[in-house]
């Protein structure tokens, strides 16, 4: 029992997804389930019909340009397809509707944006059938049960569990093509994983349907210790320990979702990371082992925020202030990169999101003197050599740094 997940990029147009049918045609033999984000920058695409659709501004062009991007794919796969341009239409028609609401932000984003994977996952499953490749469609929102946590659902691991075994049946009879990113609350609403939560999808299935492998075709040709497009020399891991992959995705590395690792290695289950350019090559194994030496790894975070809390009657940072604002952090789930106290202040650097830096600073005005900056970047470096923090630190402005035995942190500023 194998999973499969194909990113945006690797599903991006007809050759792309021609390759891909190429790929899943040498394990049309096995028990294959194959999860799909949406196509290409789908989701960007979303992102920003509906911002502009919550400030009334026209959205006409843009919703015009996803659909020729999604129909010109399909004219360069097919000859005709009547039927399969109707389901297009039908799920733009939902979109339309989706994007009429006066729910939250959080709720209104994950019934609009989900529509990308059920467009993408619409147009692969028939060409994988037109191709002799038998395919079943399935609708994952059937299957992966979250909480109503918008955006960065919490899955209910007892019910998908119950749902996804219901899937032995299907595997038995042919490929399974489902969508990632997307599942479906108790009160009937599409949730979202989280930004990239594809591979956290294909996780969830794999865990509970016991599966051998995990694989994750990328762009890249496995995992890298750094950035290549940012750091020059970027060499790849043939393997890596559970522990230190989920170490890599919690300090900001994005090739896998952070969610991914945990899951899978409870079970055991080895994670591939392979390239859909170059798939003969095999890429890296993340699994239980054990590395002599690991190599250094640089990460890199953008867009980063760096709020400070001081306290307003000259008392000290303490446990009951902290507690204050650690609860409100958890209610608004926004999760700390990094954190640092004195005696009167408390600072903390968070990945911007406006609207949750709006809801804090409201929430904590009336206990602390806050001021934040935005526009900053955070580096870290795993398994440093001095060499590197020197590198870093010339002619940076340097905002915060923490240094430990293996990990070298710092937040820099224009």
């Amino acid at each position: 029992m194998l999973v499969f997940k194909f990113g945006g990029a690797s599903i991006k147009n007809a050759e792309a997804i021609k390759n891909m049918a190429s790929i899943i045609k040498k394990y049309s033999n096995e028990r294959l389930l194959v999860v799909v984000s949406a196509m290409g920058k789908t989701t960007n695409a979303l992102e920003n019909i509906l911002s502009k659709s919550r400030k009334d501004e026209s959205i006409a062009d843009e919703i015009r340009l996803l659909k020729e991007y999604h129909l010109n794919i399909v004219a360069e796969l097919f000859e005709s397809e009547a039927t399969l341009i109707e389901q297009l239409s039908s799920i733009f028609s939902d979109l339309d509707k989706a994007l009429v609401s006066e729910a939250s932000y959080d709720e209104h984003y994950d019934q609009v944006v989900s529509k990308g994977e059920l467009l993408s996952s619409t147009i692969v499953a028939r060409y994988l059938n037109s191709t002799g490749i038998n395919t079943k469609w399935v609708d994952s929102r059937n299957h992966i049960r979250t909480d109503d946590n918008f955006r960065a659902a919490y899955v209910n691991w007892a019910d998908s569990q119950a749902e996804i075994n219901k899937l032995n049946s299907v595997l038995d009879q042919g490929i399974v093509l489902t969508q990632g990113f997307i599942g479906n609350a108790e009160n009937g609403k599409t949730t979202t994983l989280g930004r990239e939560g594809s591979d956290f999808s294909a996780a969830v299935f794999a865990t509970c349907l016991n599966a051998d492998s995990v694989t994750v075709w990328k762009d890249v040709s496995g995992i890298l210790n750094a950035d290549p497009k940012l750091v020059a020399g970027a060499q790849l891991f043939n393997q890596l320990p559970y522990k230190e992959a989920a170490e890599m995705t919690y300090y900001g590395a994005s090739v896998i979702h952070p969610k991914t690792i945990k899951p899978l290695a409870n079970k055991n289950i080895p994670l591939y990371v392979r390239s859909f350019d170059h798939p003969d090559e095999p890429g890296t194994i993340i699994h239980q082992c054990e590395l002599e030496a690991v190599l250094p790894t640089t990460i890199i975070k953008t867009d980063q925020c760096l709020v400070s809390f001081r306290v307003i009657d000259f008392t000290f940072i303490n446990e009951e202030n902290l507690s204050l604002i650690f609860g409100e952090l958890a209610k608004l789930d926004i999760k700390i990169n990094i954190m640092q106290n004195s005696a009167i202040s408390f600072s903390i650097v968070i990945d911007y999101r406006p609207d949750k830096v709006e809801a804090l600073l409201e929430h904590m005005k009336d206990h602390f003197e806050i001021r934040y900056n935005t526009g900053l970047v955070l580096v870290t470096i795993k398994n440093y050599q001095q060499n590197q923090i020197d590198e870093y630190r010339k002619g940076k402005k340097i905002l915060l740094e923490q240094i430990s035995r293996n990990n070298y942190r710092a937040l820099i500023g224009n």
